[in-house]
């Protein structure tokens, strides 16, 4: 693979998942994990990309509040999700949501009539909720990843595992019908594993793009989702194996 090949595999990446690892691009790539870190660097210096320890984000995993720019990926595709995923949302409602551009695109979705109320620990998402005139705002607190601008830690775990929310809302990292979602953040997998404990209907956002892809770390199985929404009509034939698998596809 030559350089420019190499580092466009890496940008697509890094905005397809919002976060890289060098190792896993080494392994993907077949190259060293030294040659890696070259073109993350010459990457960051482009303004491409943010290199941090171990890897690379996305500029809009590492924005606190979201305008509509170019630095989101598939921000059109993101708004049909935040579309459908706040038609499910119904007054009275708890309702626990993760992290993440697409959630962000439910949060600007939802009707101002609507009275819920909102759980989550990630920073950007609850700015966006304390915009709404009506619905109610609890913040999960702990230890900040700066990274994901979203609260960890022990604390936050038992803060969530003591909620009986009626839905979750996670926006997902990788999907596939085998190896259910996965994730490439270790502590941002544990939290969404007590989300999904702590919720009665689970539902996952991601743009079609990541259906069918696999990240390191195991979040949960297929049947433990309830609902998954993306930019696609439910028939479309990259969504059928969910369809039959008992998923609500919407």
């Amino acid at each position: 693979m030559l350089k420019k090949e190499r580092q466009a595999y890496i940008l697509h990446q890094v905005n397809l998942h919002n976060k890289v690892l060098s190792s896993l691009l080494s392994h993907e790539i077949r190259v060293s994990e030294d040659t890696i870190r070259r073109d993350l660097q010459e990457l960051s210096g482009e303004g491409k990309l943010i290199k941090v320890h171990g890897g690379a984000l996305s500029h809009s995993f590492h924005e606190v509040t979201y305008s509509n720019s170019l630095s989101v990926y598939s921000q059109d595709q993101k708004k049909v999700i935040g579309e459908k995923a706040a038609a499910l949302i119904k007054d009275g409602m708890f309702v626990l949501t993760s992290g993440g551009t697409t959630i962000i695109e439910m949060a600007r979705a939802l009707p101002p009539a609507l009275r819920a109320t909102f759980i989550s620990g990630s920073i950007p998402a609850i700015l966006e909720y304390m915009q709404h005139p009506n619905i109610e705002v609890v913040m999960i607190g702990d230890r900040v990843s700066k990274n994901a601008k979203i609260t960890i830690g022990a604390e936050a775990i038992n803060k969530i595992k003591n909620i009986n929310a009626d839905i979750c809302f996670l926006g997902i990292n990788a999907i596939d019908i085998k190896r259910g979602t996965t994730e490439n953040d270790w502590e941002i997998a544990q939290l969404k594993k007590v989300m999904i404990d702590s919720s009665q209907k689970v539902v996952c956002c991601t743009i079609s793009e990541k259906i069918n892809t696999l990240q390191p770390i195991h979040i949960c199985n297929i049947p433990d989702i309830d609902v998954l929404i993306t930019e696609l009509p439910p028939d479309a034939p990259i969504l059928r194996p969910y369809v039959d698998a008992g998923i609500q596809v919407i």
